[in-house]
């Protein structure tokens, strides 16, 4: 059973991990700080959907589109231009997933109900 402590305690390590390997890599402009609060409301709203026993493809699919909205939010905040191995870094998640799903359909391709014929009898 998830309790909301344990859940609580897990986001905010992830949070704070996230926070400070983010600013090893970014500009030194670009403080630890304004990551978390760039990076914070995504945290926030995953640890919601876990909390909620959301499915495991669902779940998936809403951290690589928050993971990409909190690069995008960074980038905005950065005083100076970020490297683009960060930039890439934002689209990992999503691509990942989506090459997941799609070898997953690829494979269940023959338990799908056969196309309707137009012929009609």
């Amino acid at each position: 059973m998830r309790h909301p402590i344990d859940i609580v305690a897990m986001f905010a390590a992830i949070w704070l991990l996230a926070s400070m390997v983010l600013d090893a890599v970014t500009p030194k402009e670009l403080t630890a700080v304004l990551i978390a609060i760039a990076i914070g409301p995504a945290v926030v709203i995953t640890a919601v959907f876990y909390y909620l026993h959301c499915p495991r493809t669902d779940f998936a699919v809403m951290f690589a589109a928050l993971w990409l909205i909190s690069d995008i939010a960074i980038a905005f905040i950065s005083p100076k231009e970020l490297p683009h191995f960060l930039i890439v870094l934002g689209f990992v998640p999503a691509v990942l997933i989506g090459g997941v799903l799609h070898w997953q359909r690829f494979q269940h391709r023959h338990e799908r109900l056969p196309a309707p014929s137009a012929k009609r009898g």
